[in-house]
């Protein structure tokens, strides 16, 4: 590899800022990094999956990585700068002049301990940073555009990616996982190629970040922002959305944060309601883990804090699913009971996915979980919108239970005919019921509903007024209802891995 001019650019930038300047290596660039800016400039490789060997194309895709990933972190990627002169002297110039010789995209510099992987491990991390993360993710996803060619995101294409990768690894002759990966794997091909096409068929195949692991984000301006998204192989970028998020919450898996890879789907899944997706999302799982397990040994990779996870042993281990996990628990309360604050703590502890009326009802007519609905002079709860809201909300609980995953519907459920559609559908799908019956004093659920109201950052709308009609109409649980409940007073602490082995004790309908 001929690297005199990554090493006189060098000279250049320190001599420019008088200050050193650090260069790391990838495979497939060299970064510099000045006090400032960080320079990238492509190395003139053609592999199997990227071919940087003429200058015009090392042209072409800066100019796609600076496009591609403005639209994840504008603030770091600022411009393609030609680089002129010769190799020996060469000049950044961004004006006009001699002919270029080759070019770098140049962004700002952020520190390394900024990077989510290194907050985690550092502690550093405020969970509610993925929360926002997930918001932005979603939208994004939301506005890319679908692929254009029927090719990408088809069921082939899925089981060849993942079937390459497989094949790719270099471990021990004779190691066992492989063979039962790849069991696993022409398992998958089979039982999800409906799946698959229904998502082609549906848009979900869209241009998408394609890189999206914990060293490919980092805390700028008080925000997560991804970077560093695939630029050289479109058929790495559009991809199933859900194969974006899975190479996230795949990532805080193998880190041990489970928890917050179920904080980070729920509020992903609360913006884009793609429950559906979660059918394939277990697969893409195990896939984005075989491809870290792939990328681990390869040279130049940026440093980390702490030991790397072993993603194949992650892989294997998330290949072969503990058979029974699916099971259903409702909430039961009035408005200010604490339902949503302790669904969000169990949806995190019982790796479960939580559907929320708030939400889904909001997202009937359009609104964002966030906005309200008075704001738009909407009526969101009338009679009719409230049996839709149900509908809704039953028929992604039943996608959410089909695909294997312990489920909360976070409603109120103050009528008995609402609860007995769902423990109908539980019975229908052979998995446990269980009922998660949330109270509070009402001097208690007042004062929570109003400062609630008063802040306006939760989805629920409900006001006190509200409140009293709910005091005034509840129907409580009937006999049978109350001898799958578990009572929670919510003024008062909750152990929450108590709850979790309650609801995991609970027997499937017979």
């Amino acid at each position: 590899m001929d690297t005199q001019l990554i090493a006189a650019l060098r000279k250049v930038l320190i001599r420019e800022t008088g200050q050193s300047v650090e260069l790391i290596e990838t495979h497939l660039s060299w970064v510099l990094l000045t006090p400032v800016y960080a320079y990238k400039l492509k190395k003139p490789v053609r592999l199997p999956f990227a071919d940087f060997s003429s200058a015009q194309a090392r042209k072409h895709f800066c100019e796609e990585e600076l496009r591609l990933n403005r639209r994840f972190a504008p603030s770091i990627y600022l411009d393609v700068v030609p680089v002129r002169g010769s190799r020996k002297t060469p000049r950044l110039d961004g004006g006009n002049g001699a002919q270029a010789i080759d070019h770098v995209v140049r962004m700002r510099r952020f520190p390394q301990s900024s990077l989510l992987r290194n907050l985690l491990v550092s502690g550093g991390l405020e969970p509610h940073w993925l929360d926002g993360l997930a918001r932005r993710l979603a939208g994004l996803h939301a506005a890319a555009p679908v692929a254009p060619s029927a090719g990408w995101g088809s069921p082939q294409r899925v089981v060849r990616s993942a079937a390459d990768v497989l094949a790719s690894l270099q471990t021990p002759p004779g190691d066992p996982r492989l063979a039962a990966l790849r069991a696993w794997l022409q398992a998958q091909a089979s039982a999800l190629l409906p799946a698959w096409a229904e998502r082609q068929r549906g848009g979900s195949i869209r241009e998408c970040h394609g890189d999206l692991h914990m060293g490919n984000v980092a805390l700028i301006d008080g925000e997560l922002m991804p970077f560093d998204c695939i630029e050289f192989d479109p058929g790495l970028r559009w991809i199933d959305v859900m194969s974006d998020v899975a190479f996230l919450t795949m990532d805080l898996k193998a880190h041990g944060r489970a928890d917050l890879a179920c904080r980070f789907l729920d509020a992903w899944l609360q913006c884009s309601g793609d429950h559906a997706g979660l059918r394939v999302l277990p697969f893409y799982e195990v896939y984005r883990a075989l491809v870290r397990a792939m990328t681990a040994d390869l040279s130049g990779s940026v440093p980390q804090r702490g030991p790397a996870p072993d993603y194949l042993a992650c892989a294997a281990q998330w290949a072969s699913p503990t058979p029974g996990t699916a099971r259903l628990l409702i909430t039961h309360g009035l408005s200010g009971s604490g339902k949503s604050t302790l669904a969000a703590q169990l949806l995190r502890a019982a790796g479960a996915i939580r559907i929320r009326s708030d939400v889904e009802r909001k997202r009937l007519f359009g609104l964002g979980p966030l906005e309200r609905s008075s704001a738009m002079g909407i009526d969101i709860y009338t009679e009719q919108a409230t049996q839709d809201t149900f509908d809704s909300l039953r028929q992604r609980a039943g996608e959410a239970l089909r695909a294997g995953y312990p489920v909360i519907v976070d409603a109120a459920f103050l009528r008995v005919h609402e609860r007995r559609r769902f423990q109908a559908l539980a019975a229908e799908l052979r998995v446990p019921f269980s009922i998660l019956d949330c109270t509070a004093s009402a001097a208690t659920l007042r004062q929570r509903v109003a400062a609630r109201a008063a802040t306006g950052t939760d989805a629920s709308e409900a006001d006190v007024a509200v409140l009293e009609r709910q005091l005034a109409s509840q129907q409580p649980l009937e006999a049978d209802e109350q001898a799958l409940a578990m009572a929670v007073p919510t003024d008062q602490a909750v152990d929450v891995d108590a709850l979790v082995r309650r609801w995991r004790a609970a027997a499937a309908p017979r």
